[in-house]
């Protein structure tokens, strides 16, 4: 399946990919008004055995065919204490009150 990767220039991080080039016109309105304007970066041909950084290729094409748009959002970071990592004794003394 060809593609087209558009960047959002309000939205960093933030790619929709379009089954058609610049086929903006089937996005919702409130989802192209989040994006802001969107620059040109990538055009590929996706298969499902292609391998994609951060997308599952079967659902970037699931989505093209059934909505001709798919929205591909940076990746989750998240604070976590390392295994091992012992927490602040006057956390500890809350924790037992």
């Amino acid at each position: 399946m060809h593609c087209f990767v558009y960047a959002s220039q309000r939205k960093a991080d933030t790619y929709l990919w379009l089954d058609r080039k610049d086929h903006f016109d089937v996005l919702p309105a409130s989802l192209a008004l989040l994006l802001g304007d969107l620059r040109f970066v990538l055009e590929v041909e996706l298969h499902p055995e292609r391998r994609l950084p951060n997308e599952d290729a079967e659902v970037v094409m699931e989505h093209l065919r059934t909505q001709g748009w798919h929205l591909q959002l940076p990746p989750q970071e998240t604070l976590a204490v390392p295994s091992g990592t012992q927490e602040p004794a006057s956390e500890s003394r809350r924790q037992d009150e």
